[in-house]
């Protein structure tokens, strides 16, 4: 849990492809030694009686992190840090992703969480505040899942689970090495799971299978790793319901949804390298490699009188995209007085191409199939960060300073020009300085204190610049990058009965980027001015013997505009009409969110029973704060147990989520221009898993 130290942790290695630098001590001892605000979720905490589908399922205890759940697998999970990346109508906006250090966001900044492995997590980090910067442009947050290594005796795991509304996971790993104590070879991880679920609300079907493998050696002051991801799915898109809708019925699925067919697939597969060697005296090069291919269509709920204008883009999205990337960095280790001193060097490099066609969504009468061509145009990301870092830590301090750099161009080759819709080829570029300062003192060996300050820069993705303000395709030249500065200060402890924090931030941004219009799946954006977020993150871990363990952790945030503007409430919007006031509350953002775990061992059968508490604070539905969320507080429970015979161990889990059934928004549409804000959360369910381990073979 978070900042957690358990007693005895033992090392963990952290991969040469962590973009900041670490020093090798295990994961916990940095949390507990770090500048800044950095939580570690084990992997094991993020398996332990869960459906292991969902990042949602185990993050609620990192506090200033919020993981929805849409019960809707074409969207994916929407995922903010600090107010970052509510916004996003699809995908994950505005927090990085990485699994073993390579990026699992684009080079434009749109990521996904669907392929991340937790089968095989060794653990999460996750990163906020002003250090997230220091990962890029359009980090407010980081999201680092770190796999497990191979063990030397070997390990085979799988097992299911199934539950309400025909919701089954199966899953694999297995995991080893090759050689022999005396002359090591290479250890391997392969992890393997397939789900699938009807929904549930009409028109919310999915299924999902990925494969995750990964090779590492160690050599003479070195170490190599392989990586591969392949996910394939395809899910059904219920989409959002309007005010009237979910009052009425929160199960039900809204009509265009079914006439339109609405749904999406994806396929992708990555390939990731990385090379970590020492050249003596505390010098050492890091090296990484990476590339993949992506390919998605969708079918969208917009009408066919949108659909048939010249400069209209169909309703149908066909996209293969192509990726890769690097980065090469050197270290240099060194004692420095009382302290040790690390300073670090790199240049990172990614790029993105990506065909992208429309089609109409009808042929005739008929609708929800492909129709005649409305788009044909190449997209293309680059970005080029050069980046140092140097930091000075004893036991009682540690001084931090970082600055990246970040060069980001986004163009557009347009191939489909009728009449009516002339060449709407073009290109945009970014670049600015993110430095942070950090600093950490220790007041007492079980009371530490920290602070850091950071500019940030949150740059458009391809999908943020690819409609214009009239709602027309072709790249959108006017939308500015954000830019922020952000301040936290907080306090630590750890003692013999569990572990504490507690930590006060703020950010400021100005030329804030904002859902202008958001229909049929097609969203606008435009800057809004300045905003301000500020607010206190409470986290703890609490143990009482060896039976009791309470978990808690508390946010509350304060997200505003600072400037009025003008916003589109028709549909088309030739122009934003409409005023938005300042000091309105920004949208899809709670005030409060509380999460807390019980957790009591009773010392039989090896079982352990749990109840969770969720509070979520009302949230606005659009930026002028003209609807909101009704707050909700959710109650989970779930029972685990543990055999172990032998080599061979049995889990079995039952856990009941959202025990009084309680209606509830899980998450909202930001500006979603037909009304359509609310998609349900989860109702009353239950759940059964299994899973049997073989340790040595």
């Amino acid at each position: 849990m978070g900042w957690a130290w358990p007693a005895g942790a033992q090392e963990v290695p952290a991969g040469a492809l962590a973009p900041v630098v670490v020093t090798g001590e295990s994961a916990w001892e940095q949390v507990w030694l770090a500048p800044g605000s950095v939580d570690v979720v084990d992997g094991e905490e993020l398996r332990a009686g869960q459906l292991q589908i969902n990042l949602s399922e185990s993050l609620g205890r990192v506090p200033g992190l919020v993981v929805r759940n849409r019960q809707n697998y074409a969207q994916d999970l929407q995922i903010a840090s600090r107010g970052y990346g509510a916004r996003a109508p699809f995908g994950v906006r505005g927090v990085r992703l990485y699994v073993d250090g390579i990026p699992a966001s684009a080079p434009d900044g749109q990521g996904q969480a669907a392929n991340f492995p937790l089968g095989s997590a060794d653990r999460i980090e996750v990163v906020r505040g002003p250090f997230s910067a220091l990962y890029g442009a359009s980090a407010g947050g980081v999201i680092a899942l770190y796999t497990q290594d191979g063990l030397p005796q070997g390990e085979w795991r799988t097992g299911m689970a199934t539950g309400a509304d025909g919701l089954w996971r199966l899953s694999s790993q297995l995991s080893g090495r090759t050689g022999t104590p005396e002359q090591p070879g290479w250890s391997y991880v392969l992890d393997a799971g397939r789900f699938g679920t009807d929904g549930q609300r009409p028109q919310s079907a999915a299924m999902r299978t990925t494969i995750n493998l990964k090779l590492a050696r160690a050599h003479e002051g070195g170490r190599s790793v392989i990586l591969f991801n392949r996910q394939d799915s395809r899910a059904q898109d219920p989409l959002g319901l309007t005010r009237a809708e979910f009052d009425t019925d929160p199960g039900q699925t809204t009509a265009a949804a079914t006439q339109f067919d609405t749904r999406k697939t994806v396929a992708q597969g990555q390939l990731g390298l990385a090379w970590e060697q020492s050249l003596g005296g505390g010098h050492r090069v890091e090296l990484m490699g990476y590339g993949g291919q992506r390919s998605v269509r969708q079918f969208q709920a917009i009408p066919v009188g949108a659909q048939t204008p010249p400069g209209s883009a169909g309703g149908v999205i066909d996209l293969a995209r192509d990726y890769w990337g690097w980065n090469a960095r050197w270290r240099h280790d060194r004692d420095l007085g009382t302290g040790r001193l690390t300073v670090s060097a790199g240049l990172a490099m990614d790029r993105q191409s990506e065909q992208r066609l429309g089609y109409e969504n009808f042929v005739g009468t008929t609708l929800g199939v492909q129709g005649r061509l409305r788009r044909d145009e190449t997209n293309r990301a680059a970005t080029l960060d050069p980046y140092a870092q140097a930091e000075w830590r004893s036991e009682a301090s540690t001084f931090t300073a970082g600055l990246r750099h970040s060069r980001v161009r986004l163009s557009s080759a347009d191939r489909y020009m009728v009449a009516g819709n002339p060449d709407d080829s073009g290109s945009v570029r970014f670049n600015g300085f993110s430095p942070v300062l950090g600093i950490r003192h220790a007041i007492t060996p079980r009371l530490q204190a920290f602070a850091s300050l950071g500019r940030s820069l949150e740059t458009p993705t391809l999908n943020e610049v690819a409609y214009r303000t009239s709602g027309q395709s072709g790249l959108n030249p006017s939308l500015a990058a954000a830019r922020g500065l952000s301040a936290e200060t907080g306090l630590r402890g750890r003692h013999t009965w569990g572990t504490w924090s507690a930590t006060l931030f703020e950010t400021r941004t100005r030329d804030e980027i904002v859902v202008l219009s958001n229909t049929g799946g097609r969203s606008t954006f435009q800057n809004a001015g300045r905003t301000r977020r500020h607010g206190l993150e409470l986290s703890g871990l609490f143990q009482w013997g060896e039976q009791v363990t309470l978990t808690p952790a508390y946010t509350w945030m304060d997200a505003r505009y600072r400037d009025g503007f003008l916003t589109c409430t028709a549909t088309p919007c030739a122009a934003p009409n409409t005023p938005v006031a300042a000091g309105n509350r920004m949208p899809g953002l709670a005030r409060q969110q509380a999460w807390l775990q019980l957790a009591w061992t009773p010392g039989w059968a090896g079982s352990v029973f749990t109840l969770e508490a969720v509070h979520t604070g009302r949230m606005a539905v659009n930026d002028r704060n003209t609807d909101f969320t009704e707050p909700a507080t959710l109650f989970h429970a779930g029972v685990r147990f543990e055999q172990q015979r032998g080599e061979w161990t049995w889990r079995q889990f039952l856990r009941i989520d959202n025990l009084t059934d309680r209606s509830h928004a899980g998450s909202v549409i930001v500006n979603e221009g037909n009304g359509r804000y609310f998609e349900p959360g989860g109702r009353r369910a239950v759940f059964v898993g299994v899973e049997v381990v073989r340790r040595g073979f």
